[in-house]
């Protein structure tokens, strides 16, 4: 289904995405990041923890030697600042590059097995089918995103990942 290049590809994507995102985020006021804007999250803050925080979900389930979110804390509130955030941000992205970097083709094969708190019960899936839905996840909530900083009045880089630049 997918390979050790697609994830490294798609964490330079994920990258690529959150920094331009950080260049957004930079230029907002704390309340406009916070305004609901009838988002499945509401707010852009919102949404982006949400994103932070099923990163770090997924990368513990896939890797449990990556640290898992706080489970305690709400998946909206991951973070208390914007600045926290970019920093959190900035480490999360490096560990996802990083373990896709280090993937061999072995490893994407198998299930994960997890107890899921929210649906109160187990659930087995193909490794692949995991990595791929923590792309599309980081990939859909960035697309909301996006159109909540367009509707904001922001000014927003392309998000094909066709035109992602070489590093």
């Amino acid at each position: 289904m997918i390979t050790p290049d697609y994830c490294v590809t798609m964490a330079r994507y994920n990258q690529w995405q959150n920094d331009a995102l950080l260049d957004q985020v930079k230029v907002m006021s704390d309340a406009d990041l916070r305004q609901d804007r009838g988002a499945f999250f509401g707010s852009i803050f919102g949404t982006m923890n949400h994103i932070l925080w099923g990163d770090l979900l997924w990368l513990h389930r896939l890797d449990p030697s990556i640290e898992a979110p706080n489970l305690e804390v709400s998946h909206l509130e991951a973070t208390k600042t914007p600045t926290e955030w970019a920093a959190e941000r900035f480490r999360v992205d490096g560990i996802i590059r990083e373990w896709a970097r280090r993937l061999k083709s072995i490893d994407l094969t198998g299930d994960i097995v997890w107890f899921s708190k929210f649906y109160q019960k187990e659930f087995h899936h193909p490794k692949t089918l995991c990595i791929t839905h923590m792309f599309n996840h980081q990939t859909h909530h960035r697309g909301q995103i996006h159109a909540m900083l367009t509707a904001a009045g922001q000014k927003t880089i392309d998000t094909d990942l066709i035109f992602m630049p070489e590093s």
